[in-house]
């Protein structure tokens, strides 16, 4: 099939090239046209802040829009009647805005709204409820209306709330990431046009995938930044899996075959790897889907979208392109290109044999490095990032920062207390509820309850004297649920739900925290399974699973050390240190352990292909390890700098990836590849390749090189140099 395929798309590279330019433009235009809006839905299946937010959109709708407010800071006092009268008119104007109701500091119900030295005050807005990122008429009218204000000396107005929060443009992170992707092929390959190639098929993906995405973003609730999430990870793999191709394509050429035999060999060896490998990493994204989470399921659906057209680009579009190519791959080379000699006088062959002769050392350093660099792991903490995390050009952060200067921290992330009324005395109750919380330990304030019209329904805000992110006030939340609301209650069948968007984003990481064991074994369970299928081993799949768990830990570690202990952060400019977004560590295992597949996949199979040549597992060892390192090592290599450049943008979330990534790659790609797995294989010797005969029976034979092809030829006939240039 993949032969077929390949003859078809050299044979009519014209109408592939063609096809696929109608397609990018075709895709972006329709992504324009028709796609939705990008929007962030934390919305759990069952939770108490859930339950809280139901009540309220159906029995008090202006109290159902999460957390927003004018704060504004007045040098000569918010008292001032310059002031005041600005301030009065501007709230008025906000008000007269259908669907939007205003609490205003300068009416009895919001007297507590200015701070003891008066020099700071908000106004609470009062929204139906958008999901995070969805287009609000009423904010752009809000917008609008402040941006009206006259200038007014010494006042300065701010707007505070996940609906006010500007939507970060994407940094030109990927072409940092592409300028450095080219640098790393002009050294592999020594060929522009051999260095060009993987950079196309990369942006034709990268571009049909972005355009697609928008088209979701329509049928799914899509996160704002999953475009760029889905770049990041288009771009390293597109690279990548173009990079093994055409370095097949050109050793095929080297070999005496045609262009279009080279072509054939190079989809049917290389680019059967490409589809399993890019597979795995589709279906690793597509696992989170067992959340049941819409917010997860747009940011999985979005990413694994990226990949597999990228994927795709790399069997169809790149086989047309070579053909245009032909034997002038090698075309535009550079001085230091070299000639060909064997691999077994190379630095990697050298190096796995120094790993053999003292396989134990090696394998305990290794692990002690995993183990150590893995440690901050266990001190991790589940949050979400909020607007003490934006740059201080949002309003949003600058709202934030006067909030806590004025009122304490608590205030920019006030708890939600709902209840359905039954009676007077219900009313009664929820006053009497108030008084509780208000003298609550981690309790600043405590609003008296607001009724709505019908009397059905009351709300109560209670102020934590701690941020949102601190680890109090998840604790103050369980101890609201758990015991002071039910103690306050007792007898009088009120039940008091405790919303809001702090309590939502603590239930939300509670919930993904229960959830990920049982995600991380499912996909663990399913590439042990697989590649047992794949290698006919039992201890080599076992090995790969514990090693890609630890590289992962590791990078966990360096990930809970940067963004929740701070260390290093403002050299990549973070604003302050937090917990770990609830679903990064769910999406950086997914794609990660997809991406460490491609490795293990080559690198294993390399060994394989040897020990059922030769026999000798210590050389076989040597040898894969040799044949591949290289290849391995200028993949990785683009990988990290492609993911690393992306911590150079402004969002929390695309650091953190950025980071996770490129520590998870660096570390699989070298201390496990090239130090863990050839010490654990000799290790183990033969051992490494028994599978009982009943279980040998029953697996699918899965050939996932195309080993009967002659990928790799004659071990010492490797031209390593062409393989990837002179990267030593």
């Amino acid at each position: 099939m993949l032969a077929r395929l390949a003859r078809v798309c050299y044979g009519r590279r014209r109408l592939v090239v063609l096809s696929w330019l109608v397609a990018l433009v075709g895709l972006t235009l329709l992504g324009r046209t028709f796609g939705g809006e990008f929007r962030s839905d934390f919305r759990l299946p069952s939770s108490e802040s859930r339950e809280a937010l139901s009540l309220l959109q159906t029995n008090f709708p202006q109290r159902s829009g999460g957390d927003a407010s004018v704060v504004f800071k007045a040098a000569p006092g918010v008292q001032d009647p310059a002031v005041r009268t600005t301030m009065s008119g501007l709230l008025r104007t906000i008000a007269a805005t259908p669907s939007v109701g205003i609490v205003s500091p300068y009416s009895p119900e919001g007297a507590q709204q200015i701070s003891r030295d008066a020099t700071i005050a908000y106004a609470r807005v009062l929204l139906p409820y958008y999901s995070p990122g969805q287009r609000s008429p009423e904010v752009d009218r809000i917008r609008a209306d402040v941006a009206a204000v006259p200038s007014t000396p010494g006042l300065q107005i701010e707007l505070s709330g996940q609906v006010f929060q500007e939507r970060i443009r994407p940094p030109a992170s990927e072409a940092i990431g592409l300028l450095a992707a080219i640098v790393i092929l002009l050294v592999a390959f020594g060929s522009v046009l051999a260095m060009g190639l993987p950079i196309l098929i990369a942006l034709f993906g990268i571009g049909c995938g972005a355009a697609v995405i928008e088209l979701w973003s329509r049928l799914l609730a899509v996160p704002d930044f999953t475009t760029q999430l889905a770049a990041m990870i288009g771009l390293g793999v597109g690279i990548d899996y173009a990079l093994f191709i055409v370095t097949r394509y050109r050793s095929a050429l080297h070999d005496g075959l045609e262009p279009n035999e080279a072509v054939v060999k190079a989809i049917t060896t290389a680019g059967r790897a490409v589809l399993f490998a890019g597979t795995t990493v589709v279906i690793s994204l597509l696992g989170m889907l067992l959340m049941g989470l819409s917010f997860v399921r747009g940011l999985a659906v979005g990413a694994s979208t990226g990949v597999l057209l990228t994927m795709i680009a790399s069997i169809t579009l790149l086989p047309a392109l070579l053909g245009f190519a032909g034997r002038n791959i090698d075309k535009f080379g550079l001085p230091h290109r070299r000639a060909k000699h064997s691999h077994r006088a190379s630095f990697w062959y050298r190096w796995s044999r120094v790993i053999q002769h003292r396989p134990w050392p090696a394998l305990v350093s290794g692990l002690v490095i995993l183990v150590a660099l893995a440690i901050p792991l266990f001190s991790i903490r589940l949050g979400t990032s909020d607007a003490g995390n934006l740059p201080t050009t949002d309003t949003t952060r600058r709202a934030y920062d006067l909030l806590s200067e004025g009122f304490g921290p608590g205030f920019n992330g006030p708890l939600v207390l709902a209840a359905e009324l039954h009676g007077p005395a219900d009313a009664a109750t929820m006053r009497a509820v108030s008084t509780t919380v208000a003298s609550t330990p981690g309790v600043a304030f405590a609003s008296p309850p607001v009724l709505n019209a019908q009397g059905d329904t009351a709300v109560v805000y209670a102020y934590p004297t701690t941020s949102p992110q601190d680890a109090r006030t998840s604790e103050l939340i369980h101890s609201l649920r758990s015991s002071t609301l039910p103690a306050a209650t007792a007898g009088t069948g009120v039940k008091v739900l405790v919303g809001g968007t702090t309590a939502t984003s603590n239930d939300f990481a509670d919930y993904l925290a229960r959830r990920l064991p049982w995600f991380i074994g499912a996909v663990l369970l399913l590439s042990f399974l697989l590649l047992m299928a794949v290698f006919r081993s039992l201890l080599v799949p076992l090995k790969a699973v514990i090693m890609n768990l630890l590289s992962i830990g590791a990078a966990y570690g360096v990930v809970v050390a940067v963004f929740q202990w701070g260390w290093g952060a403002s050299l990549i400019g973070l604003g302050k240190p937090g917990p770990i977004d609830a679903f990064a560590p769910m999406m950086l295992f997914a794609i990660v352990f997809g991406l460490s597949m491609d490795y293990e996949v080559f690198l294993l199979s390399r060994m394989r292909e040897e020990y059922d040549r030769t026999g000798d597992n210590g050389l076989a060892v040597a040898d894969g390890l040799a044949a591949t390192a290289r290849v391995i090592t200028a993949a990785a290599a683009i990988m990290v700098f492609v993911f690393a450049s992306f911590v150079l943008g402004d969002q929390r979330q695309i650091k953190l990836f950025g980071l996770g990534l490129a520590a998870a790659v660096l570390i699989d790609a070298t201390l496990v590849r090239l130090v863990l797995v050839p010490a654990t294989m000799e290790l183990l010797g033969d051992r490494n390749w028994w599978l009982p005969k009943w279980l040998d029976r029953i697996l699918p034979k899965i050939d996932v090189e195309g080993h009967d092809l002659e990928v790799f030829g004659d071990p010492d006939d490797i031209d390593e140099a062409e393989l990837v240039g002179s990267t030593r």
